[in-house]
């Protein structure tokens, strides 16, 4: 049986860069420890499997050492004393669609003559976050009092999204690349990005993550949009970022979900602070990570109190963390992965013989007709049952 000889450099940072570990591999490819020590090569097969496996271009393999991977746009994620490891394949591959569909959506949107969006790139980080705030909650329509009257976070999440997508941003939540479920995206490596345009703004969150952290991270990547800054963002509230773009987008976050004034008004100083804490979180609809950062900003806490508090409260978040891998009905969750906005563009243009079935259905990670024009029915598209 012919083997090729593929690096081993090569071979480890293929592995790493798709999160797989030493056991899975071995359970996959049981010559895979041989590989390694350079006792054994792969064969051709094999080594075809497993660039497949990990999303790896095969010529790669040839190379004596890994060639550098770098994010397709900024990377803001940086933080003191951490060390961000090399993108993973599902980062950069979810990048890259969502990319594609924004300059189809781009182009879509200059066919039909859609005037740029203002508030794209409108503010400057010089600019007050509490201004900065308001501005956005103007154009949102996002009323605080409104958000608070709401009965889950679940509910404020897409009471934002759908907001946001009302003034022209699309907004992708997924947990997975495309509609791919064996290729789950780590809430661990990036909660979201924004990818800034004026007539095409995108924003994407890994719904990995729990749905208070998604509202901030999506007030956090809005901010970027008006800062007109595209990048893959810290968005932890409780924490303060190294650079200063993400200090600010935190901060006009902050602002944007839990008004200072309203805070102030609400507070309630009797109560023990972590009653207070998830009280608030319940009130505002946010995180206590968010909260306990704005009792700080407020000055009902000071920095000591902020920190201790801020470890108990983050070990509490994570206890809680749940995935959004799970199942659901499809139809609806592709209009959250996608977009809405983005999806019924893409169904009407393919319909109007605008764009092929095969592109629309490679942006959309549909596979047969029938699902598409299902997909067109259950997003009003389409009104009429589904061809014979």
């Amino acid at each position: 049986m012919t083997t090729v000889p593929a690096s081993i450099p090569v071979l480890r940072w293929a592995a790493e860069r798709a999160r797989f570990d030493y056991q899975e591999l071995t359970t996959r490819f049981h010559k895979w420890p041989l590989w390694l020590s350079g006792k054994a090569q792969p064969t051709l097969k094999q080594l075809e499997a497993f660039a497949r496996l990990t999303h790896t271009a095969i010529g790669y393999f040839f190379l004596p050492e890994p060639p550098t991977v770098t994010l397709p746009i900024p990377d803001f994620r940086t933080r003191k004393d951490q060390v961000l490891t090399e993108p993973s394949t599902n980062l950069l591959d979810t990048i890259y669609l969502c990319q594609q569909r924004q300059e189809w959506y781009h182009n879509y949107n200059r066919l039909h003559g859609i005037p740029a969006l203002s508030f794209i790139n409108s503010a400057r980080i010089q600019d007050d976050p509490v201004s900065v705030a308001q501005n956005m909650r103007e154009t949102l329509k996002l009323s605080a009092h409104e958000r608070r009257e709401l009965p889950t976070w679940i509910d404020a999440l897409r009471q934002l999204i759908n907001k946001a997508e009302d003034i022209g941003i699309l907004i992708m939540a997924s947990s997975i690349v495309g509609s791919n479920s064996h290729r789950k995206l780590d809430v661990g490596e990036f909660q979201g990005f924004a990818l800034s345009n004026a007539l095409a703004p995108l924003v994407f969150l890994n719904s990995a993550d729990t749905k208070a952290a998604q509202i901030f991270t999506l007030a956090h990547e809005l901010a970027h949009l008006w800062l007109g800054a595209t990048g893959v963002s810290d968005s932890q509230a409780g924490e303060i970022p190294e650079q200063n773009t993400e200090k600010w987008c935190n901060r006009v976050a902050a602002e944007l979900l839990v008004p200072i004034d309203m805070l102030r008004s609400t507070y309630r100083s009797e109560l023990p602070l972590t009653d207070e804490l998830q009280r608030l979180a319940r009130e505002f609809k946010v995180s206590s990570l968010v909260v306990l950062r704005r009792l700080f900003d407020a000055g009902f806490i000071d920095q000591n109190v902020l920190w201790k508090q801020y470890r108990q409260e983050r070990a509490s978040c994570q206890a809680q963390q749940k995935t959004g891998a799970g199942g659901g009905d499809f139809y609806r969750t592709l209009g959250v992965r996608t977009s809405k906005r983005f999806a019924r563009a893409i169904i009407s243009s393919t319909l109007e013989g605008q764009t092929l079935f095969q592109d629309a259905f490679r942006m959309l990670g549909v596979r047969k007709t029938a699902t598409f024009f299902e997909a067109a029915r259950e997003l009003g598209v389409i009104k009429d049952e589904l061809p014979a």
